[in-house]
């Protein structure tokens, strides 16, 4: 992008930034994990409850950021109003993220 369009490359950052929000929501809910964790709980249930909800949602948020933007970024440099298009998909993708962190959320308080 830095090659081709270099007033684009601002623009370019913006799939990485959504890829690094999954990141903090798996960061959130390793740290809820952790505070459930305790003699009384099976350890399957932890596993099965809260890493399966989370784990599943992330790596389809993560997989859809990772291809939408690459196509995007190389899309909006040949014609820059592929940008809006890029930018809806990647928050549909980053809200598949973010419905794992809901979900886990409401099951590490019940």
């Amino acid at each position: 992008m830095s090659v081709m369009r270099p007033e684009l490359i601002m623009k370019s950052i913006i799939p990485v930034v959504m890829a690094g929000i999954i990141a903090i929501y798996g960061l959130v809910v390793a740290v809820l994990i952790a505070n459930n964790i305790s003699d009384k709980l099976p350890l399957y249930r932890i596993v099965l409850v809260h890493t399966s909800y989370f784990c599943l949602s992330g790596l389809a948020a993560g997989f859809a950021i990772g291809i939408v933007g690459d196509a995007g970024v190389r899309g909006t440099a040949q014609q820059p109003r592929l940008f809006v298009g890029m930018i809806l998909i990647l928050i549909f993708a980053e809200v598949l993220g973010l419905y794992g962190l809901i979900v886990a959320l409401i099951l590490s308080t019940k």
